[in-house]
């Protein structure tokens, strides 16, 4: 498959390095004229916090959001960017933050069961330009403990849609090393 087929990207079957979640994020709205707040849920090791970190300006603050977070957990940021993180459960939990720029919701959105009451609480913390970053299996078939509530490109933009979402674009896919699905970027907002 060629690799900017249909205006995306198409990376090869690898683990996810960082100079991989680099690329597989990057969109030119992700770059903001100033400084920007963002969360990313799900956080896991920070691998996705890092690949944002490198679009986002001096003097911006990302808050590493997990409901377990090792103990020893450092996320490397580029200069001038601040990492926050925090355990809670970002579906149960409110969250001690409000009026992002953006969302990070990196292999995280497949484990909220209600997708549609997590949108309206997502609504209540996003500023109304404020944008997300989804990156999710393309399928939709569960697999139980790992994906339990998988979303494949076309259902997430009908959850969207439903939202009044104009704007959701598939900005990049690569095959999965467990090889149930591969996996895809989207970039949303309305």
């Amino acid at each position: 498959m060629d690799r900017w087929a249909a205006g995306k990207i198409y990376l090869p079957c690898t683990a996810m390095r960082t100079e991989d979640a680099i690329q597989f994020i990057r969109h030119q709205e992700l770059t903001l004229s100033g400084p920007s707040n963002w969360a990313d849920l799900g956080c896991g090791s920070g691998t996705f916090t890092t690949a944002l970190a490198h679009y986002l300006q001096a003097g911006s603050l990302i808050y590493a959001v997990d409901q377990k977070l090792a103990a020893n957990l450092k996320i490397p940021v580029p200069a001038g960017i601040q990492v926050k993180t925090l355990e809670l459960d970002f579906v149960k939990d409110e969250w001690p933050f409000a009026q992002l720029d953006g969302i990070v919701l990196g292999n995280a959105l497949h484990y909220v069961k209600d997708q549609s009451a997590f949108m309206e609480k997502i609504e209540r913390y996003l500023k109304p330009e404020g944008k997300l970053l989804i990156v999710e299996y393309n399928t939709d078939r569960p697999v139980p403990t790992w994906v339990p509530y998988p979303l494949s490109y076309h259902s997430l933009e009908k959850l969207f849609k439903t939202r009044g979402y104009n704007h959701i674009e598939m900005i990049a896919e690569r095959s999965s090393v467990y090889g149930n699905a591969n996996l895809y970027t989207a970039i949303i907002r309305k």
